[in-house]
């Protein structure tokens, strides 16, 4: 049976998981929404697939920018199949070393508009009774971690908020993923944002940001694979809901399981005893 063409609509695609899933959905023979704040680096994108992408300015932290651009897109482009909410970025520091000025944009990006773009293309799925919302969380969006703390906390509540959504949508058609990558080859470390240093995280925080310096570029996880992937899961019958990418994602999430199990066991009997008797 032939494989029925998609309309995607991709945030953050001038580069890192977003260009990569821009590319191979154009290569399958779908259409791809294009969206960036800079749509320069889409040039070679457009130029190589004139019918089937076209590129949009959007900034994700805006939500009247969002609305407009999705309105358009449905009007102008065709019906959004899949939405994916990729763009994004990290700051690396202590909870301490970062201010709201350095923590605020993060959450506006990761999760509040990862989160608008999801209520903008909903009313329109819901019309039609179908379609794809995927989310490109990370390991952090289970596994949070010391130097990582406001990233891990955003990527949580875009997981949260899937977890409701997914349940609120599955009888109107509409497919929910989330996705879990580990330490793959794009340019998110190098874009990552550093706070301030104080003195007496050094010696917890120093050898991260060392560790994400001789990481980049050198990442074990191929995100081309990544996408390919991606497409399994939401081709998949019935297509999946969570996807951790990678063995370090994999090996972190089993191992918070574990530890998860660890203390439910242990305070088993405690947790049951806060109970009425008549409950």
């Amino acid at each position: 049976m032939e494989r029925a063409t998609k309309t995607w609509f991709i945030t953050g695609c001038s580069s890192g998981f977003g260009r990569v899933l821009s590319q191979e959905a154009l290569r399958r023979g779908d259409r791809v929404a294009l969206t960036a704040r800079d749509t320069s680096p889409l040039a070679s994108l457009l130029k190589e697939f004139p019918d089937r992408a076209k590129a949009w300015v959007l900034d994700v932290r805006d939500r009247n920018n969002i609305s407009r651009v999705i309105t358009d897109v449905e009007a102008s482009f065709g019906p959004i199949d899949i939405a994916v909410n990729n763009a994004g970025f990290v700051a690396v520091g202590a909870i301490e070393e970062l201010g709201p000025d350095d923590y605020r944009p993060v959450f506006e990006t990761n999760f509040f508009g990862s989160l608008e773009v999801s209520r903008s293309v909903l009313p329109y799925m819901r019309a039609r009774r179908a379609g794809h919302i995927v989310n490109i969380s990370a390991l952090g969006g289970l596994v949070a971690n010391a130097g990582l703390g406001y990233y891990c906390a955003s990527k949580h509540a875009m997981e949260a908020v899937a977890e409701a959504l997914a349940e609120e949508v599955a009888p109107l058609g509409i497919n929910v993923l989330v996705v879990e990558p580990g330490q793959f080859r794009t340019d998110a470390m190098a874009k990552r944002f550093e706070a301030r240093h104080i003195d007496d995280y050094e010696a917890l925080l120093a050898p991260l940001r060392q560790r994400f310096a001789s990481l980049d570029g050198r990442q074990p996880g191929d995100p081309r694979l990544a996408a390919h992937a991606i497409f399994a899961a939401i081709e998949a019958d019935p297509p999946a809901f969570r996807l951790p990418l990678g063995r370090d994602a994999l090996t972190r999430i089993r191992g918070k399981i574990a530890r998860l199990t660890v203390d439910m066991d242990r305070w088993e009997q405690v947790a049951l005893s806060t109970d009425f008797d008549d409950a």
